[in-house]
Formats: C-alpha cells, sequence, structure tokens
C-alpha cells in the first residue's frame, strides 16, 4: 500500500471519531504550550537580565571588601572593613587598565521635604560614578570634586524622589533643599529616569551625594561598602582584575599564600552567572511541564490500542485482500504520529499565544525560540512512534480468519 493511501486511512479514522481524536491530542497540546511558554520566559528573562546588566556597562568592575565567599558562610565584621580610602587613591593613580573609579557608601533612611517624605537611598559616590553608571543628568550639574574634598552637603536625586517629595516627577526642583536622616542636602541636579529593573526594584528611588560627605555625616564610617570601576573595555576586563587585585593585595600587605580580603566582579562574569541561574530554573520547569508529553504519550497508546480492537473485522479484511503486516503496522503508526503532530501543531499556537500573553498582559519577558518549537515536533513524532508501535505491532500480529470472526 502506498504512503498517500495510508495517510488517507489514516486521516479517515481519525476523523470518523473527531471528539475522541481531539481528546488524545488534549495532553499533547497542554504538554507542547507549556514547554514552550517555560521556554519563551526563561529565554525572555534571561535575554532582559543580559540587557539590564548590559546597561550599566559591560566593562564593569565591583570591587567588594571580604573575601569570596560564594558558600553564604558569614564572614566577620572586620573582614567587611576592608576597602579604604588609599585603595582608592591606589587604583585611580596606578591603575594603567581602569578608566574610572567611583568609592561607594550608603545608607537608607527617610528624605524630607516641608510636610512631604518618603523613604530612599542615599548612594555616596564620586563625580565619576555618572560615566560608570552610565547615567544622565536631566537638569541641574553634577557636584564636583571640590565639592567631595569639603564634604559638602549637594546631591542629585531620582525622579521617584522628585515626585514623592514636590508631586510631579518633572518639576524642576534644582536649588531646593532637602533633608535626609536630619542632614539638610542641596539638590544640584537631577538623574533621568531608568524606571524599574528586572528584580522589581525602583532605579529612580535614590539620591547620590559626595561619598565624603556620607561617609562624615550620615554613616561615621571611614571605609567603603565597595568600589566601583570602569575597565578599559570588555575584553580588558579580566587584565584589569589582576592589576586592581595586585594593587590592593600590596595596599594590604597580604602574603603570597594568603587569600584575597576583597572580591573583585566583572559584569560579564555576573551575566554569565544569572543566564546560568536561569538556565537552570527554565530546565526545572521544562522538564515539569515536559511529563505532561509522557503521560498524554500513555493517553495515546491506549486510544490506538482501543482503535485496534474496533477495527478487529477491518483489519481481518485488508489482510485477507492481500494487505501485509507491514502495511497494517504502516497505517497505525501513521494515524498516532498524526495525532501526535496535529496535537504538537495546534500546542505551539497555544504556546506563543501563551507567551505573547504573558509579554503584554502580565508584562513578563518572554522570547519564543525557533529551536524550542523544532524540539517540540521532534519530541512529538517520537512519542507518536514510540506509543503508537505497541497498538501498531497488535494489528499486524492479527491472524486474519480471527480477526474476521471476531465479534
Amino acid at each position: 500500500m502506498s504512503i498517500k493511501n495510508l495517510l488517507k486511512v489514516a486521516l479517515t479514522a481519525i476523523l470518523s471519531n473527531k471528539f475522541r481524536s481531539f481528546l488524545s491530542m488534549l495532553g499533547i497540546i497542554i504538554g507542547v504550550a507549556a514547554v514552550i511558554i517555560m521556554m519563551a520566559i526563561g529565554q525572555g528573562s534571561k535575554q532582559s537580565v543580559r540587557e539590564e546588566l548590559s546597561k550599566m556597562g559591560t566593562n564593569l568592575l565591583t570591587i567588594r571588601p571580604g573575601a569570596d565567599m560564594r558558600g553564604g558562610v558569614r564572614q566577620d565584621p572586620s573582614a567587611m572593613q576592608t576597602l579604604k580610602m588609599a585603595d582608592y587613591e591606589s587604583i585611580m593613580s596606578e591603575a594603567t587598565l581602569v578608566t574610572h573609579a567611583s568609592p561607594e557608601v550608603n545608607s537608607s533612611g527617610q528624605v524630607i521635604y516641608g510636610a512631604k517624605n518618603t523613604n530612599s537611598t542615599l548612594y555616596g559616590n564620586s563625580p565619576e560614578i555618572i560615566s560608570i553608571k552610565r547615567w544622565t543628568i536631566e537638569k541641574g550639574d553634577c557636584f564636583t570634586e571640590e565639592d567631595v574634598k569639603k564634604s559638602a552637603k549637594v546631591c542629585l536625586v531620582g525622579k521617584t524622589i522628585v515626585k514623592e517629595l514636590f508631586g510631579d516627577k518633572n518639576y524642576d526642583c534644582v536649588g531646593k533643599t532637602i533633608r535626609f536622616k536630619s542632614i539638610p542636602f542641596r539638590i544640584v541636579g537631577v538623574l533621568k529616569a531608568k524606571g524599574y529593573n528586572n528584580w522589581g526594584m525602583d532605579q529612580d528611588n535614590l539620591l547620590i551625594a559626595p561619598y565624603s560627605t556620607v561617609m562624615k555625616r550620615i554613616a561615621a564610617q571611614t571605609y567603603f561598602s565597595n568600589i566601583q570601576v570602569s575597565a578599559l573595555s570588555e575584553e580588558l576586563s579580566d587584565e584589569a582584575i589582576e592589576e586592581v587585585s595586585a594593587i590592593l593585595r600590596r595596599n594590604h600587605k597580604l602574603k603570597e599564600d594568603a587569600e584575597d580580603d576583597f572580591t573583585v566582579r566583572s559584569q560579564q562574569e555576573i551575566m554569565e552567572t544569572m543566564s546560568t541561574t536561569m538556565d537552570t530554573i527554565t530546565i526545572i520547569l521544562v522538564v515539569a511541564a515536559a511529563f505532561s508529553l509522557l503521560v498524554a504519550g500513555i493517553g495515546i497508546m491506549n486510544i490506538m490500542l482501543v482503535s485496534v480492537t474496533e477495527r478487529t473485522k477491518e483489519i481481518g479484511l485488508r489482510m485477507s485482500v492481500g494487505a501485509r503486516g507491514i502495511d497494517i503496522m504502516s497505517q497505525f503508526l501513521i494515524e498516532s504520529i498524526m495525532i501526535s503532530l496535529t496535537g504538537a501543531l495546534l500546542g505551539v499556537g497555544l504556546g506563543y499565544g501563551g507567551s505573547w500573553l504573558a509579554k503584554t498582559v502580565f508584562l513578563v519577558p518572554s522570547s519564543v525560540p525557533l529551536w524550542s518549537v523544532l524540539l517540540s515536533f521532534g519530541v512529538c513524532a517520537f512519542i507518536g512512534i514510540f506509543f503508537g508501535y505497541v497498538p501498531a505491532r497488535k494489528a499486524a500480529s492479527m491472524d486474519p480468519i480471527e480477526a474476521i470472526r471476531y465479534e
């Protein structure tokens, strides 16, 4: 029997039991849609995180106090106070693979203007943080190195602060004086809005002041929380890390066999870590969703076994007029594959629809990779063959005489 005839017979059998065939496909439809939606959300989230981190510069390096303790072991408080002014000055004067550097000290508290107040975070930095973090000043100007030397009580504010304290995010508040923890700060500039990041953090709810001011008047400390550094280029990030590490080890008088009492992370390393984490989460979700495909395959086998039993006489008649076992087996295998692939096609459509809904309505980043669609079709074809083989084999091994006599 030709492939064309086998396809025609299989299609006729499927259409003669539309509702039952649809129920057989339902598990495949749901499974494929779930897998595609999970992959789309995982892929979209990964791309979104990479784009978000790239906005801060792929050549960004972050130096933090304390050894690299990825296992979550709590360190001694003194280990978190290792970054001093001498370290920042040495990096600025000696590092040849660094373009910008800014120390950072931060403190959270209440910001007040008149009768209005809001909670925010005050970051103490040098003026170079604008270039390092790629901030844009929309109104006014940045504070200067002279302000840093004098520990001037001046600051830059984000759009959220402007909206909360002055009632309008576009209000020209340059020159106004606000208070942070009872310390007055004169606003010298307003930062251009960045919005929320992928972790749901409002990037505009902040104040930036000279680090010397925050250290002396707010935090009352002599060490930095971290130092932000820009390498000459992304390609030179690893060399810049080695150079900065050598400077800090010398400053801290560490012996050759001693571990670093600081940690340097590149933006690229952070992106790779985040990508690996997102990939792991996506794989777990996809595997969970793929179990429905296994259940769907068992459902197809069950329906095909019922179909073989119902069509026993038909099988006997076909064999008696010359149909070979391979023809009967091919007929049922093709029928099983058609049910599986049709379910896959509908599942892909549902998956695209679900991904679009997640992106437009629920604002969840999603991007359907083409390979996930091709993989879905490949898996469904395998399911059709694997779970259709037993019913097809049973039909092909029937005795024609006994099949014709079947009641």
